[in-house]
Order: structure tokens, then C-alpha cells, then sequence
């Protein structure tokens, strides 16, 4: 399979033709009738299709020229980026010209990875740090905690943060023993 794909695709990424870290990508859902769901994709297109990293928004203008392709997974995944990229209004112009035969369109649709745009939430400190759940991270402002007397100081240390899950902008952590609501703009992450 892997040897067809390269012939196929002149051993290059079938989506941004990079022709390094290549690998065998299916097209899911791996149920149903789908044919030719397999394509040779790169490490970088990978990683943001499968949401592993934030959607470089200005990278994937090359769909306005693979989108025409006759390879049914990569029309698939053509209309999946576009959707998640429609507020880019080259993507939404792609998007309204693109053309799906019936059963390529059920198929693009099947994952409902379309419907969600913002593709990863990423929590990043005031220097732009990715955070993640359990870090350590200091107040950069001493901030006044609503609905309580308390005032988190400048320089506190919050250990072992919890991201809120559907907002960037926001973690969750103990001052004094209390669980607060901390905005990202207002910490920076500890390093060890």
C-alpha cells in the first residue's frame, strides 16, 4: 500500500508536498464504504489534522489547489480544513467552490471534526508559554478575587493549575486554599 501511495503521490505529502517524515495517513472513519481512503501525508499536516498542535491558519492556503484533486480522501480532507479554516475568507470562498459528490460528502461529514473550528484549545501564559494541567505558574498583578475578600498578591505561586477546559484564557487554581478562576494574561509559567 505504502509503495502505491508513493508512486501515486511522486513520493511527496499529498496534501503540501513536503517530501520529508512522510507516513501512511487513513482518512477516517475507517468504517463504511469509503475507497481509497488512504493518503501519504507529512509529520507538520498530521500533526494539526489530528488537532495535536494549533491550526497554522496562513499554511494550508496549498487546499485552494488540492481541493480539485480526483483522490476522494484528500477532497475529504480538503473540505474538513476549509470548514475549520472558514473564518479565513479564502477559506469560506475554497469552501463555497468546492464540489462534493453525494457519498464523498457523507464521508466528510461522518467524523463531525468540521463542526468544531477551533481546532485546540491551547492555554498559553502572558510570555506565550504553552501551560498544561498541573504546572506551577506566578501572578504577574495581584488581582482582587470576586465575590471574596481575598486579593492574590504579585508574585504568588499557584501550584498544580487546571486548564479550563473551553476557554484559552482561563485556569483554575488554589490561593489560600480557596479554587479560583485565574485569567492567562495575568500569570506566567514556573520553571523548574
Amino acid at each position: 500500500m505504502e509503495e502505491k501511495l508513493r508512486d501515486r503521490s511522486g513520493n511527496k505529502c499529498e496534501l503540501c508536498k513536503s517530501d520529508t517524515n512522510l507516513t501512511v495517513y487513513t482518512v477516517p472513519p475507517t468504517t463504511g464504504n469509503y475507497s481509497d481512503s488512504d493518503i501519504l501525508i507529512c509529520d507538520r499536516c498530521l500533526a494539526q489534522v489530528d488537532k495535536k498542535v494549533e491550526l497554522e491558519n496562513n499554511y494550508w492556503h496549498f487546499l485552494s489547489e488540492i481541493m480539485w484533486s480526483e483522490i476522494p480522501a484528500i477532497q475529504v480532507l480538503s473540505w474538513r480544513m476549509l470548514n475549520r479554516l472558514q473564518q479565513e475568507s479564502w477559506a469560506a470562498d475554497n469552501l463555497d467552490m468546492l464540489y462534493l459528490d453525494e457519498q464523498t460528502l457523507e464521508w466528510a461529514k461522518a467524523t463531525g471534526d468540521h463542526e468544531n473550528s477551533a481546532a485546540v484549545v491551547l492555554h498559553k501564559d502572558s510570555n506565550g508559554n504553552l501551560l498544561q494541567n498541573g504546572d506551577s505558574v506566578v501572578l504577574i498583578k495581584s488581582l482582587d478575587v470576586k465575590g471574596s475578600s481575598l486579593n492574590a498578591k504579585l508574585g504568588t505561586v499557584v501550584k498544580n493549575i487546571k486548564l479550563v477546559e473551553d476557554n484559552a484564557e482561563q485556569i483554575e487554581g488554589r490561593v489560600e486554599g480557596q479554587l479560583i478562576v485565574i485569567l492567562t494574561k495575568y500569570l506566567r509559567k514556573q520553571h523548574n
